[in-house]
């Protein structure tokens, strides 16, 4: 069972990843503890208790939610899943050179019906945890590291 082997490792790297990024990204500058206003929450995360707290959404300039500071949710099979179908989607654009993190992301999100990268649901409805699982299978994806 090497291959479940490699995976589970793969997927542990991942999350262990996601984990260093969430805390360099909580611990970089000084936080004044005021919210940066109402363009720091995208629209599509709902309020509430599934809502993601103030200040851990990153938004690119165009608008993109590239980064979800929350632990990411899926099972090690979820995780290829969406991992597989964001390399598919990139290895189909034009080669460019520019990384497709970011286009892949604006795709899902814009998506109304949802992507195979985020299990056939809208972005609007994937809580804050499951936003992050695809985030964190995109960049792997971007960086050729689906397995």
């Amino acid at each position: 069972m090497r291959l479940s082997s490699d995976r589970s490792r793969r997927w542990s790297a991942a999350v262990a990843a996601a984990a260093v990024l969430t805390v360099t990204a909580c611990s970089h500058g000084a936080h004044s503890g005021a919210p940066s206003g109402p363009s720091a929450r995208q629209s599509g995360i709902p309020h509430g208790p599934n809502s993601a707290p103030p200040g851990s959404v990153g938004l690119s300039p165009a608008g993109v939610t590239t980064r979800v500071d929350v632990p990411a949710d899926s099972t090690e099979e979820e995780y290829y899943q969406a991992c597989h179908a964001a390399h598919e989607w990139m290895d189909a654009q034009p080669k460019t050179g520019a990384s497709l993190f970011e286009p892949y992301l604006s795709m899902v999100q814009a998506s109304p019906s949802g992507t195979a990268g985020s299990w056939n649901a809208p972005w609007s409805t994937l809580t804050p945890a499951r936003q992050a699982a695809v985030i964190v299978a995109a960049r792997a994806a971007a960086d050729n590291e689906c397995g």
